[in-house]
């Protein structure tokens, strides 16, 4: 019996209907990307910014939560391990300036005390601002440090070099009000917020005094930079795509927290002072975007998104509570190597100069200086003639004077 072959199934589709089929497929995949991703709507600046506080302050909570921890912790290791224990109530006692005694000297009640506005301050800020804006015009030396840390060893492969083409420093200037100062533990944590401020928890080491104020600021602080896209696969510069972008910083509000430390000469560290900005800040921009050189997207509102979320985090990661900056501060005591004039002047002087010139004038100068002396002293003869440097003998001519000396002749005297 012949062997009965099963009927092949035919394809429903032929090889040109999938073809096209998976072609279309890829267009509708594209022009979702290109909607939805790079010509979809931002969201509003105010939600924008309502989910950046949130997610700021539940950063700044969770830090505090594992400071608390790590203390209940150590408090835990102290009750359970007596050595340990003895060695933190034999350390030295705090020292003779405590913060209470400061804010008693001071006359600075923390409960009470009503913020203040810093209107003087405001006016010296802004002349070093201008001061700062007015250098910038006549120098190039902003453009130069932009151009050199835009084209740093950071800038990546696929980037061509970075031209500045716009640099605006603004015309307004920021704004402090509602200063007050809050006493704070070694971590930056307030004693006992919503209570009464007792003078005894500060006592402690590590607190300090934090200085609080509100910043404000609406200006038009604007950097243009333009680059090129390069494409480096399958082979070198396989395409590229010129990219013009401006990024302007238009508000800023928030609040600046400043405190001081005191040096510690046992560990050869200087006084330091250090500041950040609470999580409640905000911070405005204005980005606009050009891609392409014949055929050209303006604005795109997803690179928009992209390089303020970059900014944002940038500024979050270096001052923003719980992180924070350092500056060490001098030593004010006057030492010789600080000291300026006199002698050292006329001897910069001369090395300033060639040294034939130099030699000159510097004994033009002390020439100039002996004669003013000389002439000082001559001065003091003639106004002090009785004193005991000045006073001689009389002479006996001095005391009888002969004849002819006066008109007429004394009594007894010889003809």
């Amino acid at each position: 019996m012949a062997d009965i072959c099963p009927a092949r199934s035919e394809p429903t589709l032929s090889f040109t209907q999938g073809l096209i089929l998976g072609q279309l497929s890829v267009v509708l995949l594209l022009a979702a990307f290109i909607k939805f991703f790079i010509f979809g709507d931002a969201p509003s600046p105010e939600v924008v910014a309502s989910i950046r506080a949130t997610d700021r302050r539940s950063r700044t909570l969770a830090h505090k939560k594992s400071i608390l921890g790590l203390r209940e912790t150590n408090a835990l290791q102290l009750v359970q391990n007596p050595a340990l224990n003895k060695k933190h109530v034999l350390r030295p006692g705090p020292p003779t300036l405590t913060i209470g005694s400061i804010l008693n000297k001071t006359y600075y009640k923390v409960d009470s005390h009503q913020p203040e506005s810093l209107d003087w301050f405001n006016v010296l800020i802004a002349q070093t601002i201008a001061q700062f804006r007015s250098d910038a015009q006549h120098d190039d030396a902003i453009l130069s440090s932009l151009s050199k840390a835009l084209n740093g060893t950071a800038r990546p492969d696929f980037l061509d070099e970075i031209k500045v083409t716009e640099l605006s420093l603004g015309e307004d200037f920021p704004i402090f009000s509602n200063c007050r100062i809050i006493p704070v533990d070694e971590d930056g944590l307030s004693f006992g917020t919503g209570k009464a401020f007792d003078a005894n928890m500060a006592t402690r080491e590590g607190a300090r005094l934090q200085a609080r104020m509100d910043v404000d600021l609406s200006d038009m602080i604007t950097l243009a930079v333009e680059t090129k896209l390069l494409l480096n696969y399958p082979k070198r510069l396989s395409a590229v795509l010129p990219v013009a972008l401006a990024v302007s910083v238009v508000r800023f509000s928030g609040t600046l927290s400043i405190s001081f430390i005191p040096s510690n000469p046992s560990n050869n560290e200087p006084a330091k002072m250090i500041f950040t900005f609470l999580d409640d800040y905000r911070l405005d921009f204005s980005i606009r975007s050009l891609l392409g050189s014949r055929s050209r997207l303006q604005d795109v509102p997803k690179i928009a998104q992209l390089v303020e979320s970059r900014l944002h985090r940038w500024f979050d990661e270096r001052c923003v509570e719980p992180r924070f900056q350092e500056i060490a501060l001098p030593n004010m005591w006057p030492r010789k190597k600080n000291t300026r004039g006199g002698d050292e002047t006329i001897s910069d002087v001369e090395r300033s100069m060639s040294k034939a010139k130099g030699v000159d004038i510097a004994k033009d100068v002390r020439e100039e200086a002996r004669k003013e002396i000389e002439a000082e002293a001559h001065g003091g003869a003639d106004r002090v003639p009785d004193s005991l440097r000045y006073r001689h003998r009389p002479r006996a001519e001095d005391e009888f004077p002969g004849a002819g000396s006066m008109p007429g002749s004394m009594p007894g005297s010889m003809p």
